[in-house]
């Protein structure tokens, strides 16, 4: 992935937080993503699949759940974008965080 792709495939606000919320808890399913960005299912899952196709994140099934997290073969300087941009996203990472905490009915991981 080039510099210009990956700044394309987060030029748009609910791609960089989707990726950002992915960076900060490891992985998450659609639902957790509506929860935390009070976001539409088809509008997430749409621009979890971009993110998929630009190579950013992988994807995992868990029984009905899908989860995302991003992809373990990034090259270091994209995760070093993403870690600082997230740092730099604090304040409005932490509200959509806070909602994601106070979610009802979160998925549970299996181990």
């Amino acid at each position: 992935m080039t510099p210009s792709q990956l700044f394309k495939c987060l030029s748009d606000d609910t791609r960089l937080f989707s990726t950002l919320l992915i960076h900060s808890e490891g992985e998450l399913c659609v639902c957790e993503l509506m929860t935390a960005l009070e976001d539409s299912q088809p509008k997430i899952s749409r621009h979890l699949a971009q993110l998929r196709s630009c190579g950013l994140l992988a994807d995992r099934r868990d029984r009905q759940w899908v989860y995302y997290r991003l992809h373990p073969e990034l090259e270091p300087w994209i995760t070093q974008i993403v870690a600082t941009t997230a740092a730099a996203h604090k304040d409005p990472l932490a509200s959509c965080l806070q909602k994601l905490k106070t979610m009802q009915c979160r998925p549970e991981r299996c181990a």
